[in-house]
């Protein structure tokens, strides 16, 4: 019989699950801070609508803000996975903040450590990993969501200056106390065949002719910052390009690959929460005698629950782990993303159904998660998009 012991070892070194003490260490961190700054307050942020700026603060103060880039931009030199596990913490506890966080990192900051010129990642890149400053990224309009292609925002170059007109929506981090600024996608010409060139223009918050909408009213993630941004005649230096001139469709496809890896932990945490208070309640309520976690239909939704955030886990981790190693990760953060905010969906409706009235009720943190878990299935490109995402990941 051939040994295969050589390809045995192989195989399970690549296979090994356990995470590194610094991981770990990371993961007890944002553990800690999560139950201790941020679910105690979850609630009242939410009924309030209110950004909760000192946690963001506190969070900044560990090392959070720049928790995956090199320490010589100020970061904490930490890897993809360790990011993945502080974001499904800290959404565990709030996914306001969690999103606050991902937004901030995998959409602001990234696209200056992955595109920006080395001035500009001196310039810019320190006081978003110290979290002194927030960042945002301006992708969506009212007519270019998931056909991000159609951006209708120009820049037009005038006299060492980009002129830029148009408006963006739906933007996170944009609005806050410390935001310094948003990088856009904007069309600066015209290719081949009449097509729009789009390249990503940094837009500093003090920008004239640049405006900010009051704070959308939302159904969720009603303590983060979301509005529509609005540009006329807003004039930025010419070398406020960021990256190379016409490569900003490619640039943030690149963007939202790796952001889709942060969504995805953020709907893994939400989906435990759900897991965690369902099954609190459901060895607290009593009916018929005994407490209703003893019956097999109540049993049976939570096995469900566990089962798929177990998997879902596994897959964004594991799309996080080909990222840290140079390889191909598209194709498994399109479908871990995918896969986590549906099952985000599917917890957050059974722990609701095991509470039973009281789920209905906004005393219940059931009720906000909830309404925290749809916009997993839109952001970072709704479930339709990723599906003809991997569809074509996959060859068809």
């Amino acid at each position: 019989m051939p040994d295969f012991s050589p390809a045995r070892a192989k195989l399970d070194a690549a296979m090994d699950f356990d995470l590194t003490s610094d991981q770990l260490d990371v993961q007890k961190l944002c553990r800690d801070f999560a139950e201790g700054e941020v679910a105690p307050h979850a609630q009242e942020w939410d009924e309030q609508s209110r950004f909760p700026l000192d946690v963001v603060q506190k969070m900044a103060k560990l090392g959070l803000m720049g928790l995956p880039f090199p320490e010589k931009y100020g970061g904490a030199g930490a890897d993809t996975v360790s990011y993945a596990l502080a974001v499904m913490e800290i959404g565990r506890a709030d996914a306001s903040v969690g999103i606050t966080l991902a937004a901030h990192v995998s959409l602001g900051t990234a696209p200056f450590f992955m595109f920006g010129s080395e001035k500009q990642r001196q310039e810019y890149l320190p006081r978003l990993t110290s979290g002194e400053s927030l960042w945002a990224f301006g992708l969506t309009e009212p007519q270019a969501g998931s056909d991000a292609g159609a951006t209708k925002t120009t820049a037009t170059l005038n006299g060492g200056a980009w002129v830029i007109n148009g408006s963006k929506c739906f933007i996170t981090n944009a609005g806050t106390p410390i935001t310094g600024g948003v990088t856009i996608t904007a069309v600066t010409g015209r290719g081949d065949g009449d097509r729009p060139e789009i390249s990503n223009i940094i837009v500093p918050t003090d920008t004239p002719g640049y405006s900010r909408a009051k704070a959308y009213k939302k159904m969720g993630w009603r303590a983060s910052d979301t509005r529509e941004l609005t540009f006329q005649d807003a004039r930025v230096p010419e070398e406020n390009v960021l990256g190379q001139l016409g490569q900003g469709f490619r640039q943030f496809l690149d963007v939202l690959d790796g952001g889709r890896i942060s969504v995805g932990a953020l709907s893994v945490g939400l989906a435990q929460a759900c897991y965690d208070a369902a099954s609190k309640y459901a060895k607290e309520r009593q009916q018929f005698g005994q407490p209703i976690s003893k019956f097999q239909a109540i049993q049976f939704q939570l096995v469900d629950m566990a089962v798929e955030i177990e998997l879902a886990r596994t897959a964004v981790l594991k799309a996080a782990w080909l990222k840290d190693r140079g390889r191909e990760f598209a194709l498994a953060a399109a479908m871990s993303k995918l896969y986590s905010g549906e099952v985000s969906r599917r917890c957050a409706n059974a722990a609701v159904q095991i509470h039973g009235g009281y789920g209905f009720m906004d005393e219940y943190p059931v009720s906000r998660y909830w309404r925290d878990c749809k916009i997993n299935e839109i952001g970072e490109g709704t479930n339709e998009v990723q599906r003809m995402v991997i569809a074509r990941l996959l060859g068809f």
